[in-house]
């Protein structure tokens, strides 16, 4: 079985574009996208839940994970794991995945199997089943899966303490995968009815991308989907809002596991909101010039070769969410230089970046670069229907993703440089130290 957690830090992605998008909305409310590809003979079915980590019950972190994994359980009509297994035996391929803002099921498979799909996954939308045995034995399973890839990852725990000390009432702040305490009490109580209340056609939005007739979908969605019930006031998606951050936080962690010392920090950034993304678009750009390229970005010719402090310099951005989000830098000094000049390095190659200015020919390069990757990424389907999906469940409009890369294309220096000093208050930011053991002198350069 196969699940998926979103990356608490996600690097630039090429947007991808669909020149053929219909839109629909069921009786039920459901939405229904269909992006038109008829150069191979398959589609990708993928249905969007408006509900991920950031919306779960006070102490019940995990939750939406956790449900995502009992989905694969059976229903009234199917037995458990049937649904993978029935994919797979149509030569097809399924996943899903959870973030902060969405929950997320599809399946890649040939385009004559489409009406077999919807009929499953609307089978599980409304008629999940699941024993106390089921609920016991996948609780393991995502306690597993916390200890493989965060408690045994000493950079994954470091990435979640920060995260943590960013967001301080923000849900945002709790990691995607839940905290091992509340974890272990989760039930089969909590997960139906997170389940009942949140996964309804209401909630949903249905994105169908490949060789598909866009009247056809709707037919199949009217004959699959139409039929589910909604849940009666739902009522819009309500989180704790975070208080200004006045000061700068600071951390420092040591594990015996850490091969490499590393220097982070994160800054609260604003984040595409339908209409207005010309901020968004601005940090998506600083993130690819100042750290997009291990060899050519900005922060990598200076940190590793005009000034060789670090190994690896990266910044990374991502502005698909509903609620604000960071904007991060992490700089891995060569050896020999400790965590306090390699944060000097750092704060001087931004000063440094501040004073210059951008590089006219380097906008232009990489502006080339994303209308490039643009085309080539239309070749895949379901990158296509995973862009579309994922800004349609933060809340952005059919009209602002088409309207993205021409957004990007309009940035000016003027647009990165104003966005940067935006964002770069150091009163907002997490400054974090990886180390693999604890040194007097190194604690004092953090806390001083």
């Amino acid at each position: 079985m196969k699940h998926g957690l979103i990356a608490a830090l996600i690097a630039f992605s090429t947007p991808v574009f669909a020149a053929d998008v219909s839109t629909y909305t069921l009786d039920n409310g459901m939405q229904v996208v269909v992006l038109e590809d008829h150069r191979a003979p398959v589609v990708a079915h993928t249905v969007w839940y408006k509900v991920g980590a950031a919306d779960e019950p006070m102490g019940k972190s995990g939750i939406a994970h956790f449900l995502e994994h009992l989905m694969f359980k059976g229903t009234d009509k199917m037995a458990a794991g049937e649904l993978s297994e029935t994919v797979t035996r149509n030569g097809g391929s399924d996943n899903a995945f959870t973030s902060w803002d969405y929950t997320a099921y599809y399946q890649r498979i040939a385009a004559d199997r489409l009406g077999l799909m919807m009929e499953m996954e609307a089978d599980r939308m409304r008629h999940l089943q699941m024993t106390e045995e089921d609920v016991a034995t996948e609780r393991q399973v995502v306690l597993e899966e916390r200890n493989q890839r965060t408690d045994n990852d000493p950079g994954a725990l470091f990435r979640e303490q920060t995260r943590a000390a960013q967001y301080m009432n923000h849900p945002y702040g709790v990691p995607v995968i839940g905290w091992r305490h509340e974890m272990e009490q989760l039930n089969r109580e909590d997960a139906f009815a997170f389940y009942h209340r949140y996964y309804a056609p209401n909630n949903a939005i249905l994105v169908v991308a490949g060789d598909v007739d866009p009247d056809a979908v709707y037919e199949l969605a009217k004959t699959y989907y139409g039929p589910i019930e909604p849940t009666p006031n739902l009522g819009p998606r309500v989180r704790p809002s975070e208080p200004p951050q006045l000061a700068e936080r600071r951390l420092t962690m040591s594990d015996a596991r850490v091969a490499q010392p590393s220097v982070a920090r994160t800054y609260l950034a604003p984040e595409r909101n339908p209409g207005d993304q010309k901020t968004a678009a601005a940090l998506s750009i600083l993130a690819e010039l100042l750290g997009g390229n291990s060899t050519t970005s900005f922060l990598a010719r200076t940190l590793t070769f005009e000034n060789p402090k670090a190994i690896y310099a990266g910044a990374y951005y991502d502005g698909s969410s509903i609620d604000e989000g960071t904007f991060s830098l992490v700089m891995v000094p060569k050896p020999g230089v400790s965590l306090q000049e390699g944060e000097e390095a750092l704060d001087a190659a931004l000063a440094k970046f501040m004073a210059e200015g951008i590089d006219l020919d380097e906008l232009t390069r990489l502006k080339t670069q994303l209308r490039a990757g643009r085309i080539y990424a239309e070749d895949n389907i379901e990158g296509l229907a995973r862009q579309y999906g994922e800004e349609l469940a933060v809340g952005l409009s059919i009209e602002d993703i088409e309207a993205w890369p021409d957004r990007l294309q309009a940035v000016t220096p003027e647009d990165v440089m104003a966005a940067a000093a935006e964002v770069f208050d150091r009163r907002h930011a997490v400054t974090g130290w990886l180390m693999p053991e604890q040194q007097p002198e190194t604690q004092q350069g953090a806390d001083g």
